[in-house]
């Protein structure tokens, strides 16, 4: 494992059973609108198999579940602590595996997502190159991820909270700082809107295309395997 990936693991792993009371808190509960919105995405492509990678605690493939009880759907994160949390929410199937190297035969899944995990990943284009070798032909990808607003006013309030604010607020939640300073920085150096769309384009994805949300705070991405 990559010293990113041992990082990510110890971190996410220290703040597993709060980590919920957090995301809630943290984004006065509009967290739940952008699982909805990536939800009803997923509905429109009518998959019959969906890996949810990075899952967590299973809010994203949970809100998919939902809109989707026909489907076959998998919740794939590397920490057990986590699938735990995801199986007892009502996760249907988990899996412990690294979204980097999946443990599945190519063109297993319909329907590709992840929420608030591939700027965790040890490379945005390997990691897009995986999720395609795992989709079908014609499968969907979405990915669903913090990015930064366009407006300058709104940009710099924003940086103001995710850098001086969240943190703090972050801390007397998880009793863990570090893990929402690493957050703040790995948001800045994500590659957001057209720049995302690039790197899923240069994977071979085509119909790349972004929806930002709540002010750009939010963005999701999708693209489709040909």
């Amino acid at each position: 494992m990559s010293s990113k990936g041992a990082h990510v693991r110890e971190m996410f792993g220290s703040i597993a059973t709060r980590y919920d009371l957090a995301n809630h808190v943290l984004s006065c509960g509009i967290d739940f609108y952008w699982r909805a919105r990536a939800a009803e995405i997923v509905d429109s492509w009518h998959p019959h198999t969906v890996a949810d990678l990075a899952t967590g605690t299973g809010d994203l493939a949970l809100a998919i579940q939902k809109k989707l009880p026909y489907a076959q759907l998998t919740g794939v994160d590397f920490l057990p602590e986590m699938l735990e949390l995801a199986q007892r929410k009502g996760v249907s199937r988990v899996v412990l595996a690294d979204a980097m190297k999946l443990p599945f035969h190519d063109a297993s899944f319909d329907c590709v997502t992840i929420g608030f995990g591939l700027r965790n990943l040890e490379g945005c284009s390997a990691a897009l190159s995986e999720m395609w070798r795992v989709l079908t032909a014609g499968g969907h990808l979405l990915v669903l991820e913090f990015s930064l607003p366009t407006t300058p006013v709104l940009r710099a309030a924003y940086r103001f909270y995710l850098h001086r604010c969240l943190p703090l607020l972050g801390s007397f939640l998880t009793q863990k700082k570090s893990a929402y300073d690493y957050l703040g920085d790995s948001i800045e150096n994500f590659p957001s809107g057209n720049a995302m769309c690039d790197l899923m384009r240069g994977t071979g994805y085509v119909s790349a295309n972004f929806e930002p949300m709540t002010g750009g705070i939010v963005t999701i991405y999708t693209a489709t395997k040909p």
